[in-house]
């Protein structure tokens, strides 16, 4: 079975196929995986097919119906899909139960109590789960253990352990796995060739591995301008001493650089100390000799880093930690300063 703009996943698909077949959808579920890998638009094609006025055989929407057409412009009203505003680290407490003067009378909870306009069932996706705040997750659970009749409510996060285990307990976990490079390899062609351009092999081969396993870390490595500061990262950080000042003020400008939304930064920013920890990990894997996947820019830096394991280990955990850090600091500069002058000090 195959979803249009689902790659990698036609087992998880297939499940649900039969699922629908056998009448076992069930009111709640947590799609758990990496970030990039397209479990957001697998829960928002899962909506539309299963709202479909007349899907094809496997559960595969027609996109040409009145339910199918709205579902793809997003304003289908029994589709109701919740995120985290970009200029906020949770997702609002009003988002799920209204403001305090509709308390209860508004928001997701209240909404998926109403009857269906277009479809058979209500669906509601939350997207960002893993930024729910404990008093919105909260305000989530007996809405997930008593979902209306046929309604389906999507949660998408990356692990379970930034889940409640109220919210783990009260969901049909559904997990998805990182992509293969094969089929990163094959999207990022087509959608090359598409916009009338092509790769070398080798380009594309060196994309899928450094995406590891996730498309929209794939896509973000096209820009000629992060494959250079990747370059300039990784010289940096095996520097001894390593200059902190430095390091922010590149890191800063890699990340003013794709302008001023603040989404888009905190993505770049990401990234960034997503290559950090690839480069303490690799580093951390070379001294206990372990192989690794072959990376020339990786390599040469590596073969110059000199710290002790320990070292390796504690500037790892602070890349980690800035890692996790990213979406709940609203400052992002005092955030890599936190994060460079740490490492400096390690």
């Amino acid at each position: 079975m195959s979803w249009e703009g689902i790659e990698g996943h036609d087992r998880i698909a297939n499940r649900f196929a039969l699922a629908e077949a056998t009448g076992r959808i069930a009111g709640s579920y947590l799609f758990i995986g990496p970030e990039g890998i397209g479990k957001a638009t697998f829960a928002k094609s899962l909506a539309m097919a299963l709202a479909c006025e007349d899907p094809e055989n496997g559960l595969i929407a027609c996109h040409k119906c009145n339910s199918c057409i709205q579902a793809l412009a997003g304003t289908h009203p029994d589709i109701d899909i919740v995120q985290k505003p970009t200029e906020r680290t949770t997702i609002p407490i009003e988002f799920l139960i209204g403001t305090p003067d509709q308390r209860l009378r508004a928001g997701l909870c209240w909404r998926i109590l109403l009857r269906p306009q277009l479809a058979s069932r209500k669906f509601a996706i939350i997207l960002d789960a893993d930024n729910l705040s404990e008093e919105a997750a909260n305000c989530l659970l007996k809405t997930l253990e008593e979902p209306p009749p046929g309604a389906v409510i999507i949660l998408v996060g990356t692990t379970l352990e930034r889940q409640l285990p109220t919210i783990q307990s009260r969901c049909q976990v559904i997990r998805f796995s990182s992509l293969s490079d094969k089929i990163i390899r094959q999207v990022i062609q087509k959608e090359q060739q598409q916009n009338g351009q092509e790769l070398k092999s080798s380009t594309l081969d060196e994309i899928a591995h450094l995406a590891q396993g996730s498309l929209s870390k794939a896509r973000l490595f096209l820009d000629e301008e992060l494959a250079l500061f990747r370059k300039k990262l990784f010289k940096m950080l095996s520097e001894k001493p390593l200059r902190g000042v430095d390091l922010t003020r590149e890191t800063i400008g890699i990340v003013e650089a794709v302008g001023k939304e603040p989404a888009v930064r905190r993505t770049r920013l990401r990234l960034v100390l997503d290559l950090s920890v690839d480069f303490f990990r690799t580093k951390l894997h070379v001294v206990h000799g372990l192989s690794c996947l072959p990376d020339n820019v990786l390599e040469s830096t590596i073969d110059a880093y000199s710290d002790s394991p320990e070292e390796i280990v504690q500037k790892l955990e602070y890349s980690l930690d800035a890692r996790q850090s990213v979406d709940r600091n609203a400052n992002l500069g005092i955030l890599v300063d936190a994060w460079t002058a740490k490492l400096e000090r390690a």
